[in-house]
């Protein structure tokens, strides 16, 4: 178990690079509610990750097969969810529209960020590929299995830690408040991302 979850944690620092739509949602919301925002955004995002190493791991063909058949469809449901949440970011006139530290607001923030990520098969076919390049191939046994997504996990959120604690870190050495400008930068990347999935879907 314990090799496992070392490749495991190993996969999720190498893979699980903080990039796209999520890292967008992760930096303006610690920027707008702070560091505890960021970190509830992430976790999302790792809880997703780790959900398609659990496939992986585990051999789950039948879910992994169904994915890659409606790929399309799952894909245009998150760059349209993505869509969304630019629109709503550019619409917001403040930055207190919800708070982390209000239990319906950390749940949201949970559930938008692990939403966009299970709905990108290809983090699947990522975590494949690395599981394929650390010898890791078929079925592993339950408590290997553990281990391995267990370590993707810790790999993964580590990332979204350092973003939100170095994101933090220069908001508080920032002067001034333009939180009204970085939600409209951050919205406009966000229909950016969004339009370039369903572009992408149609285009296919």
């Amino acid at each position: 178990m314990g090799s496992f979850m070392i490749k495991g944690l190993l996969i999720g620092l190498l893979f699980g690079m903080p990039a796209g739509a999520v890292g967008a949602m992760t930096t303006q919301r610690i920027l707008n509610y702070g560091m505890k925002a960021g970190l509830l955004t992430g976790l999302g995002s790792s809880v997703a990750d780790s959900l398609y190493a659990c496939i992986g791991a585990f051999g789950l063909t039948l879910v992994s097969d169904f994915l890659l058949q409606y790929q399309g469809i799952v894909n245009l449901a998150g760059g349209c969810l993505i869509f969304g949440m630019g629109i709503r970011m550019l619409q917001k006139k403040d930055g207190k529209q919800q708070n982390a530290s209000d239990s319906i607001g950390g749940i949201r923030m949970f559930a938008s960020s692990f939403a966009v990520g299970i709905t990108n098969p290809a983090t699947m076919l990522t975590l494949l590929f690395a599981f394929s390049w650390f010898g890791i191939s078929g079925q592993t046994g339950l408590a290997d299995g553990i281990g391995l997504v267990c370590g993707v996990f810790i790999g993964t959120y580590i990332w979204w830690g350092t973003l939100s604690g170095t994101v933090n870190f220069l908001k508080n050495k920032a002067k001034g408040n333009h939180l009204h400008r970085m939600n409209r930068i951050f919205g406009v990347i966000l229909i950016l991302f969004g339009s370039v999935v369903m572009a992408k879907n149609f285009l296919n």
